[in-house]
């Protein structure tokens, strides 16, 4: 379940939930948190790296201290992608994610899979027709992501919604390392097989989302990314195409991003998905390529 964390917010503002998915927030209780974040400089640059939970509950107090210190020192801020109008949203979306024609989804998995597919979709309130025509990584997800939308957790509440808002009110440019229709195309170049085996993967972890997620939220929180690492990217070791799609390839090429903009002067804030900034081959690992090291900022 926790594979999705690795893909772009794009694809959890794309989907089509349907209302009966959606419960009832819980009320928020305030509760300090200290993600983790990083700094790269030089004499005349610097750039922040923040990593973020797509989607979170209300209550958590992460905009402050030293996340909203760098914030406020920052000129630009950085997202993986700049959200697209709804129509450009749902013009990729039907582009992308869904096949025209040929074998229904729930033939494409295994015989043993696909009573538990049934039953997941069944019990997202999602019909037969809604995702037998979906590939089998946007049904993977889609999947994912209805067990923690139940549970109250919501992009509105996820720091690219906070911190884009405040940006705007600011008058910070935004600007995307990636585009809406470049993120799904890096999921539907995944090979069938992997795919596949990504939805089957879902399926087997759907039944401890509930407590995945939260121990994932709790390490974000306590600015724990060996935590988020054991939790989010442990998780792809068994779809190691699938890892090198959303993880490898994408921190290496948002290395080599933060080195060119090293060359001009300015202060910089990146926010990018936190499992891109944890494991052994993070953004920050990347880094060392070109000489630049990422130094963790203490609260």
């Amino acid at each position: 379940m926790t594979r999705w964390f690795a893909a772009p917010l794009a694809l959890l503002l794309a989907l089509p939930l349907p209302a009966c998915a959606q419960a009832p927030r819980p009320a928020a209780t305030p509760h300090d948190a200290d993600p983790a974040l990083w700094v790269v400089r030089d004499k005349d640059t610097t750039i922040y790296l923040f990593g973020t939970i797509h989607v979170l509950r209300p209550g958590l107090s992460w905009f402050d201290e030293a996340v909203k210190t760098a914030f406020d020192r920052s000129q630009t801020l950085v997202l993986e992608m700049v959200e697209p109008d709804a129509q450009t949203q749902q013009r990729v979306v039907a582009s992308k994610a869904f096949a025209p024609a040929g074998t229904p989804l729930t033939e494409q998995l295994p015989p043993n899979y696909r009573p538990a597919f049934q039953k997941a979709m069944a019990d997202g309130g999602l019909p037969p027709a809604a995702y037998d025509r979906m590939r089998p990584w946007f049904a993977a997800i889609t999947l994912s992501l209805l067990p923690v939308q139940k549970l109250g957790y919501d992009p509105a509440n996820g720091p690219e919604k906070v911190l884009s808002d405040a940006a705007r009110q600011a008058g910070k440019p935004i600007v995307g390392l990636e585009t809406f229709e470049g993120q799904l195309g890096i999921f539907d170049a995944i090979s069938q097989p992997a795919q596949v085996r990504l939805l089957e993967s879902t399926l087997d972890e759907l039944p401890t989302a509930d407590t995945t997620f939260r121990k994932l939220v709790d390490a974000w929180a306590a600015g724990n990314p060996d935590g988020v690492a054991s939790e989010m990217n442990d998780s792809l070791k068994d779809s190691p195409e699938v890892a090198q799609a959303l993880l490898v390839d994408r921190n290496r090429r948002w290395a080599a991003w933060i080195a060119e903009r090293m060359k001009r002067p300015g202060t910089v804030f990146i926010a990018v998905g936190a499992g891109h900034l944890a494991g052994t081959q993070s953004v920050q690992q990347q880094l060392g390529a070109y000489r630049l090291k990422a130094v963790r900022v203490r609260y």
